[in-house]
């Protein structure tokens, strides 16, 4: 028996996938996925050079009048970086250069585009 939002979670699971995907074939090494802890979740943790890059991947359908990216508040941002923190203290790398990047996708007629935001934000 699926459940309501079972669909959702597997397609949201599916544009991870390729997002992860995308982000090697240009160099990122990817170190984890769907990092969880009490206080929030990191959807991709990957290293660019020196730099450890805490993605949040959002998606939205094509022709949807919301805007992927906007859709990472101040509060979702608090959640990421609670994350963030728990997976240095557990992964070490707080010595390294650190980054919030933001990787918004519009989905449609079976092709991704990708909008890779470097640096979304800081806190």
């Amino acid at each position: 028996m699926t459940r309501p939002g079972d669909d959702r979670v597997r397609r949201g699971r599916a544009v991870e996938e390729r997002v992860a995907a995308w982000l090697a074939r240009r160099g990122f090494i990817v170190l984890a996925r769907n990092f969880r802890t009490r206080g929030g979740e990191i959807d991709i943790v990957a290293r660019e050079g020196e730099t450890l890059v805490f993605v949040e991947v959002r998606s939205r359908r094509e022709g949807s009048p919301w805007s992927p990216e906007a859709s990472v508040g101040p509060r979702k941002q608090a959640r990421i970086a609670r994350a963030a923190v728990a997976w240095l203290r557990r992964h070490g790398g707080a010595d390294r250069p650190c980054r919030f990047d933001v990787v918004a996708v519009r989905v449609g007629e079976g092709r991704l585009r990708v909008h890779h935001v470097r640096g979304a934000f800081t806190l």
